[in-house]
């Protein structure tokens, strides 16, 4: 019987309801992704679901949780703290994001000219974005803008006297939180790198012969090409931002301090939570800071129809 023969009637045999191919290799493969399906289930999922619940309920963590419907959420409305918790973070997200790929596309642009030791600055510049929202790194980042501090020893080298406690004062705690998001661009700047690397060279040294300088090539070449990864940074550093906690928890001592100048939405969500011990106010915050996300992602991806090239 010929090779189509015998196509034609397994076929038939299938449509029939016949016997069907076993697929021993299914079972092994669920075996493999059992670790990750669990996490997804036990420390996503289920998490959300039962956050979710929770926000319509005052619960304590001492008392079985009471149903309360919205009570939660209208109490937002009247929350002052919680208004200015959101004023510190949109600032920390508008000022600190833009500051963070500027500084990264930058970089990336000076390691992509076939400098020597590349990959050795490279993994400088990226250790930062390993260790920036460690617990280590905001303790030495408060002692560092502290009254008695290095960078008050060093300003006070070149003459400046009468020198603040930078973290300490309200008017200046939160631009020292946005300087460390600043400081950790190395993993931005390992994407622009990349991307940077797949625009054709042929572009460049057509620009060269028709005389266009390098600022033009910049700004002519390199940011159209480079727009998706832009957009793809933006996207990933605005939600990251959004989530930060542990520099504002270290350097404040997690009060938010001072005079509430770095109270994070999540920082404030956190002191609800597990200092107030009013765990349904907590969860609808978090569902607040979920659409509040959505939102700013949403807008991201509708206006980036009008800045960002693709190939096609």
């Amino acid at each position: 019987m010929s090779a189509v023969g015998e196509l034609t009637q397994i076929v038939s045999r299938r449509k029939k309801g016949g016997v069907r191919e076993k697929h021993p290799d299914n079972k092994i493969s669920l075996v493999f992704m059992a670790p990750w399906l669990i996490g997804l289930l036990g420390i996503t999922i289920i998490p959300m679901i039962a956050s979710f619940a929770l926000s319509f309920t005052d619960y304590s963590l001492l008392a079985p949780p009471e149903f309360v419907g919205l009570a939660n959420f209208r109490e937002m409305l009247g929350d002052t703290r919680l208004h200015h918790s959101l004023v510190v973070t949109f600032t920390y997200v508008i000022v600190g994001t833009p500051l963070q790929l500027i500084a990264a596309l930058l970089l990336a642009v000076v390691l992509n000219q076939g400098m020597k030791g590349l990959s050795f600055y490279r993994s400088v510049f990226y250790l930062p974005s390993l260790m920036g929202g460690s617990v280590a790194i905001s303790i030495l980042w408060r002692q560092m803008f502290g009254a008695d501090g290095l960078v008050n020893r060093f300003l006070g080298m070149l003459g400046f006297t009468d020198l603040p406690g930078w973290v300490s004062n309200p008017d200046t705690a939160l631009w020292t939180i946005i300087l460390l998001h600043v400081w950790t661009f190395g993993s931005p700047m390992i994407i622009f790198l990349a991307g940077l690397r797949q625009i054709p060279q042929m572009y460049y040294e057509a620009a060269s012969v028709d005389g266009a300088s390098k600022v033009s090539q910049f700004f002519r070449i390199t940011i159209p090409l480079l727009t998706p990864i832009i957009f793809f940074n933006l996207v990933l550093q605005v939600i990251n931002a959004f989530q930060t906690f542990t520099q504002a928890f270290v350097v404040s001592g997690g009060t938010g301090g001072p005079s509430d100048s770095t109270l994070f939405y999540t920082l404030y969500l956190y002191q609800k939570g597990f200092t107030q011990f009013d765990m349904g106010y907590a969860s609808a915050m978090a569902w607040l800071l979920l659409v509040i996300v959505a939102i700013f992602t949403a807008i991201n991806f509708f206006v980036s129809k009008f800045w960002v090239h693709y190939d096609d």
